[in-house]
């Protein structure tokens, strides 16, 4: 399988994708640990440390976006770019490192969209799900 950093664009300190463990055309399985290094848990209670919910969603989408790249679905060089988030809820904190289980369904994907689900899972309890649009771009040359 092709490195992360062959799958997204995105880089340290914004990089949120450890592994992929699978990509089919319906799901895709990939794993975080936000170890207690990462650089917005100095700001982000401080004295008790989670990762802030919108850092959840961002690592639900790079993970599906990683997950379609691996599929070579979209034309190679795209750029997704998060246009909507929907039925966003938030169930357990995630503590410095937890290892994170993220659980994505390909919804919708065309070659202008793409419409995802996903769950975050520590263990087997649920910490956060949200549906997500992201648009399909050619990366500027």
């Amino acid at each position: 399988m092709k490195q992360i950093t062959d799958l997204l664009p995105h880089r340290d300190p914004f990089l949120f994708v450890d592994r992929i463990e699978k990509a089919t055309p319906e799901e895709i399985v990939a794993y975080r640990t936000y170890t207690s290094n990462e650089p917005f848990f100095k700001g982000h209670f401080p004295t008790y440390p989670v990762v802030p919910g919108v850092i959840l969603v961002e690592t639900m989408a790079q993970c599906g976006g990683a997950g379609i790249n691996v599929q070579d679905i979209i034309p190679t060089g795209s750029l997704f770019f998060l246009a909507t988030v929907d039925k966003a809820k938030f169930r357990r904190q995630v503590r410095p490192d937890e290892e994170v289980r993220f659980e994505i369904k390909n919804l919708r994907i065309s070659p202008k969209m793409i419409k995802q689900s996903g769950r975050a899972l520590v263990g087997d309890e649920l910490a956060a799900e949200a549906e997500w649009l992201c648009l399909v771009g050619p990366a500027p040359v």
